[in-house]
């Protein structure tokens, strides 16, 4: 059913936004977290189109309550869950998909984020938790520009890295900051690295 979907929405998405996704090769095989800016509710679209593999995405329970779009939703890899709580039973579908070797993606900073210089919303813990549970490899990414129909765009996709070094450890607030703090590092310098190659074009 997903590589269906995903055919049929290939064409008209390639069409009305033509998106290039640079460092393709970085995405490691088996089960990772994809971690990336949030610019539009098309950035997931626009990914699961340009890449075939599927993945499995956290989208809030809003989304669901409409019966045939949160069919779908749930086809394409959508995992629900409710923003305004600690939804514990989303937490373990996230894990459930990264024990099948499968690779989440999330948008770390929870809502959607504009401004002028295209900086980082404040980046939760979630991404941090996850990895080091699952003791998976995290891919940094970035999405050069908000979605918009004609208007180019790149989505930049970094080397992945691991939070091995709290591996077995208790993550209490103070771990999970740290590594959060990682996760924020290495989600800055893809964006600086696509931020650079936008410059040196000018």
């Amino acid at each position: 059913m997903f590589h269906f979907i995903q055919i049929l929405l290939a064409l008209p998405i390639r069409m009305l936004f033509p998106t290039k996704i640079i460092g393709k090769k970085n995405i490691p095989k088996g089960a990772c977290i994809l971690s990336s800016n949030h610019t539009s509710n098309m950035d997931a679209v626009v990914f699961a189109v340009k890449t075939w593999e599927k993945k499995y995405y956290l989208a809030k329970k809003e989304l669901f309550e409409n019966k045939l779009f949160g069919f779908f939703l749930k086809k394409v890899g959508g995992i629900k869950i409710d923003r305004q709580a600690n939804d514990v039973t989303a937490i373990k579908n996230c894990l459930k998909v990264l024990k099948d070797n499968k690779k989440l993606f999330i948008f770390p900073e929870g809502t959607r984020v504009h401004n002028e210089n295209m900086e980082l919303g404040q980046v939760k813990h979630g991404v941090a938790m996850f990895a080091i549970k699952a003791k998976v490899p995290v891919v940094p990414i970035f999405i050069l520009r908000q979605p918009k129909i004609f208007r180019r765009n790149k989505i930049f996709i970094g080397q992945p890295f691991t939070l091995e070094e709290f591996y077995g450890k208790k993550l209490d607030s103070t771990e999970l900051k740290l590594a959060g703090n990682i996760v924020t590092a290495k989600m800055n310098e893809i964006r600086e690295f696509a931020l650079n190659s936008l410059t040196k074009k000018k």
